[in-house]
């Protein structure tokens, strides 16, 4: 019984984080392209100053705008989403009833992964809107699904790391002093 409701906790959290990063990634990028797209990759709404604005842009590489002058960049870029998804659902499948972090980390992924490659399927770019600055220096601009693929990722990498910790081999015993004085 137990070890059903460890499965169901772990679909759960996994759905949840999915859904949950699907639909806010969507509907902030529908509230993009309706009130930023018409100020222009140049106009914007500064939200702090110096810091962080929300400035409408278009992208056809993955996050944070990398690869975007690949060849048939669409076609592999939609591939390697499929591939991840395929991955995760395969991890998620594999994982133990009470990797809850890990679980955690999947949804985000896939959530991330499916939120811009809807984008990518349906405008053949993505969406990103969100503005990270100090002064100059500019970070690439991105959007929900990117910054879930990143926690996502980050979480996965910490649990790999945790559970290397948890898992050390144990310290071996000193040899037994009786059976190392030869009888």
């Amino acid at each position: 019984m137990n070890e059903r409701v460890s499965t169901l906790t772990r679909n759960v959290l996994f759905a949840a984080a999915a859904v949950l990063s699907i639909v806010l990634d969507q509907w902030t990028k529908v509230l993009a392209r309706t009130h930023l797209k018409p100020l222009g990759p140049w106009g914007g709404k500064t939200v702090i100053a110096n810091y962080f604005d929300l400035r409408f842009s278009e992208n056809t590489g993955v996050a944070f705008g990398m690869f975007q002058r690949l060849p048939g960049g669409r076609l592999w870029l939609t591939l390697i989403a499929l591939v991840a998804l395929l991955l995760v659902g395969y991890y998620l499948l594999k994982s133990g009833p009470r990797q809850t972090r890990l679980h955690l980390a999947l949804g985000l992924v896939g959530g991330g992964a499916i939120g811009n490659l809807v984008d990518r399927i349906a405008f053949g770019r993505v969406t990103d809107f969100i503005v990270w600055h100090v002064g100059r220096h500019e970070w690439p601009a991105f959007n929900i699904a990117d910054a879930a693929l990143v926690v996502g990722v980050a979480l996965m990498a910490l649990d790999m790391l945790l559970d290397k910790r948890g898992h050390a081999a144990p310290a071996t015993a000193p040899p037994d002093s009786a059976s190392s004085k030869g009888s």
